[in-house]
């Protein structure tokens, strides 16, 4: 028999084109819905200005989803966190906020069970302040969900990608492989992330500057800083489409250009935590075990699934800047996409 609650919970979904996936991932959470009433999606349009609301619309309306479904446009795309803070902060502000707040992905479709068992665990330890899911291929290979915060000796094994220095310091890769069992870990991955709502009133809303990327890994910094540890729980299950809402993917397509704001993020976030002196240091420590690891892939003849230019790129935005402000590169929604 299926436990009934009265605790509330506000799913987040922010598109930028992507209505057919986040159709699909409505649709999975059907489900979820009937195991926990007090399920509220919405969906935050970020300017998609393709037509995505009226074609949501249709399809909440036509699956009879309006109990538990509904639209929010915003009117520019201010990027991930920014699209997710539309709808969590009048949430969050109303007379009867939701008890927990879940961001989910568009690219993704929830097992069925995922998030009664995120929301079981929860309720079991009210010590933990975010849990994430097992995040996985379609044929059920997992994806890495359950990351180290960045440092600089991660940095050093991230550029490096050699087998005895990854050993020597396999307390600091920030991708570590997959744990079988819920564990503690230093954040987890947004594409599907359950927050207590007491994280929201301990260190606000996500941070907007971030246009994409970093921005979890910031929330989840803050949250350990105040004292709200971060669970990944492999038991939750939810297929992640990768890259099929950001357009960066593994393989062919991952010779595309790293996006800007992806580097414009990743500077904010170790200037924020590191200073810009150390910033730099590691920046350069990067950028130096980066090009040994590329000359040493043309002599192994390894194939190249870099992003494009990735090198010279990170040296211009982030080596030759991280001794400057942050400040924060706003793509146009017409050369860049977020969702």
């Amino acid at each position: 028999m299926t436990i009934r609650t009265s605790k509330s919970i506000l799913v987040v979904i922010v598109n930028y084109r992507t209505a057919d996936l986040v159709t699909d991932c409505l649709r999975s959470l059907e489900a979820e819905v009937d195991s926990l009433p007090g399920i509220q999606v919405v969906v935050v349009d970020n300017a998609s200005g393709d037509g995505s609301v009226d074609r949501l619309v249709a399809a909440i309306v036509e699956n009879l989803w309006e109990g538990w479904a509904s639209i929010l446009p915003v009117e520019r795309n201010g990027g991930f966190a920014a699209g997710n803070n539309a709808a969590i902060q009048p949430a969050l502000e109303a007379a009867a906020p939701p008890d927990y707040v879940l961001l989910l992905n568009p690219d993704t479709v929830v097992h069925g069970g995922a998030l009664r068992t995120l929301y079981d665990f929860m309720e079991a330890k009210p010590e933990v302040g975010i849990a994430g899911s097992r995040l996985e291929d379609p044929d059920g290979t997992p994806q890495r969900s359950a990351f180290r915060f960045p440092s600089v000796l991660g940095e050093i094994e991230n550029g490096l990608r050699f087998g005895v220095v990854t050993k020597l310091l396999h307390r600091w890769v920030v991708a570590p492989p997959v744990p079988e069992v819920a564990c503690r870990t230093d954040w987890v991955s947004g594409a599907c992330l359950l927050v207590r709502r007491e994280v929201f009133d301990a260190v606000g809303l996500l941070d907007a500057d971030y246009f994409m990327y970093y921005e979890e890994v910031d929330f989840c910094k803050r949250a350990a800083q105040a004292g709200w540890p971060c669970w990944f729980v492999p038991e939750a299950r939810v297929v992640h489409l990768v890259g099929q809402s950001t357009r960066v993917e593994t393989g062919v397509v991952a010779r595309k250009r790293q996006p800007t704001y992806w580097f414009a993020s990743r500077r904010r976030y170790f200037q924020t935590y590191l200073g810009k002196y150390a910033t730099w240091l590691t920046d350069l420590a990067w950028a130096s075990s980066f090009a040994s690891y590329r000359v040493r892939r043309v002599v192994q003849r390894k194939p190249d699934t870099d992003p494009f230019g990735l090198l010279g790129d990170f040296v211009r935005h982030n080596l030759l800047r991280s001794c400057r402000s942050h400040r924060v590169i706003r793509p146009s929604a017409a050369s860049e996409t977020a969702s």
